[in-house]
């Protein structure tokens, strides 16, 4: 079905998770066609009962609602080229695989499973690759009515030449030509009527009118068999995007089956979403300029698919890490307190810690909100530490001086009546000019009892103003007990 507009389709299988990659091809799939002011289509591919996982679909439809990747037409929303659900489309198949039959294009394969299997184990060809030796092509046409009128079980195959070549245009990959001889007989409609993910999607690719096709790179040893399909429909073929595949490292793909991260893992570590797809956009694409942060809108202004690298991109934690922390950075301090109070409230019971002046000291040293627990859980509890946490090279601080400097703030911090942050600051500093020691021989050991912890969101003063008089007290006579039991 011809149209001069753009028009792209997502078209995941509903078997779980929204894997990385397939959110990138939805990603891809909306920019292409948004970028051309056209039409984005999401259409479930379910032909694999087998595979089916109850709750699936929810996850599709929840994952395109968050990123923002609207489409439409779809099966929630409908359209003009529907159903949109491959399973609600299952009649037709069986039309279209006949018509191939009737062309020669397509056979009908009776073929047992044992025979089938004696077959593979016994034409496997160099590559580990065995082929179907087109055995029932040449039944007759009594033997295949016969065998109908039995209700013989059959599939319908595509049939190949074994002779000549088959080349196809890839926007990404180029010309790419294939030895028909390579060619798999591959099956169109399944025993149970099914069609089979390669015959339904170039049907459906076709009746919605579909121009791009997004998807990756291991589709495209399939290509030649698909446009043979186009051409013996008479059909025009679409523009192919194949996207480089998106690895773990050099050596591995990224799989969630190795424990990689799916997009709903990443939601849960404590990404937020529009991180998550701007870093997901330049896994493959490259703007073209030293731009990184990106918009869902300015995706969509400057996305080129000819600028898709054929390169396999590599997933990196570290820079989506970085990323996820420039979008942070980004919201204001009454959005950042708002996604960071569950976190906090997981750790923190006591209703008397200020939850705003945390978020004052992480909103801008925060990179994954999945880390703030454990950097605030001291704030409830002071955690069992070691006097060893004291000593300090760069600071210049030890067991001894540690406990001598605690003892002499104690008395300054218990006398201090406006306990607010800038009273603790100018009085404990003033005692450090007093004592004529460095500022660390004071801080480090104030932070140290305060916290029990090596690395905290603020300083000496911001702890003691969250955690309050009474609570910053009873912790520094505490850390002073523990250091004369060291000795």
């Amino acid at each position: 079905m011809k149209t001069n507009k753009v028009r792209t389709r997502f078209a995941p299988s509903p078997t779980g998770y929204m894997h990385v990659g397939n959110l990138r091809t939805a990603l891809y799939a909306y920019l292409i066609a948004k970028h051309e002011d056209g039409t984005f289509i999401l259409r479930i591919e379910d032909t694999d009962q087998e595979r089916y996982v109850e709750g699936a679909i929810d996850v599709i439809y929840n994952t395109m609602k968050l990123t923002g990747l609207n489409h439409d037409e779809g099966p929630d929303i409908g359209g003009d080229y529907g159903p949109y659900v491959q399973s609600e489309r299952k009649g037709m198949y069986l039309e279209y695989a006949k018509q191939l039959v009737g062309k020669g294009e397509a056979y009908y394969c009776f073929c047992t499973k044992e025979r089938l299997d004696s077959i593979k184990s016994s034409s496997e060809d160099s590559k580990g690759i065995s082929k179907y030796d087109k055995h029932c092509l040449h039944l007759s046409k009594e033997e295949i009515e016969d065998n109908l009128a039995k209700g013989i079980p059959y599939v319908i195959r595509q049939n190949n030449p074994t002779a000549g070549t088959t080349t196809f245009d890839d926007v990404i990959y180029g010309t790419i030509s294939v030895d028909n001889s390579d060619l798999e007989d591959m099956i169109l409609i399944k025993s149970d009527g099914y069609p089979t993910y390669n015959f339904a999607n170039v049907v459906d690719d076709h009746l919605m009118g579909i121009t791009h096709v997004v998807r990756g790179s291991e589709y495209l040893s399939s290509s030649p068999k698909y446009n043979r399909l186009y051409e013996a429909f008479g059909w025009e073929i679409p523009v192919y995007v194949h996207c480089p595949p998106i690895m773990k490292d050099a050596q591995h793909k990224l799989s969630k089956r190795n424990g990689d991260a799916s997009f709903e893992d990443l939601m849960e570590k404590g990404y937020l979403k529009d991180a998550v797809i701007n870093y997901i956009a330049l896994l493959g694409w490259n703007p073209g300029d030293n731009q990184e942060i990106f918009t869902l809108q300015e995706l969509v202004e400057k996305f080129d698919y000819k600028n898709i690298n054929k390169s396999p991109a590599i997933f990196d934690p570290v820079k989506l890490k970085w990323m996820n922390g420039e979008y942070i950075k980004k919201l204001s301090l009454e959005e950042f307190n708002a996604i960071a109070k569950p976190y906090y409230e997981a750790v923190i019971k006591n209703p008397n810690i200020n939850l705003l002046k945390i978020s004052e000291l992480l909103h801008t040293r925060t990179e994954i909100l999945s880390d703030i627990s454990e950097k605030v859980d001291f704030f409830d509890e002071l955690p069992k530490y070691s006097n060893e946490l004291y000593v300090h090279k760069k600071m210049k601080t030890t067991i001894e001086n540690s406990l001598e400097n605690l003892e002499k703030v104690l008395p300054v911090l218990e006398a201090i009546e406006n306990w607010e942050l800038k009273t603790i600051e100018d009085t404990v500093l003033n005692l450090v000019v007093t004592l004529g020691i460095k500022n660390g021989q004071l801080l480090w050991p104030m932070r140290t009892a305060l916290s029990g912890k090596a690395m905290t969101p603020g300083g000496a003063f911001e702890l003691a103003d969250i955690l309050g008089k009474e609570e910053s007290v009873k912790r520094i006579k505490f850390g002073i007990e523990q250091l004369k039991n060291n000795n």
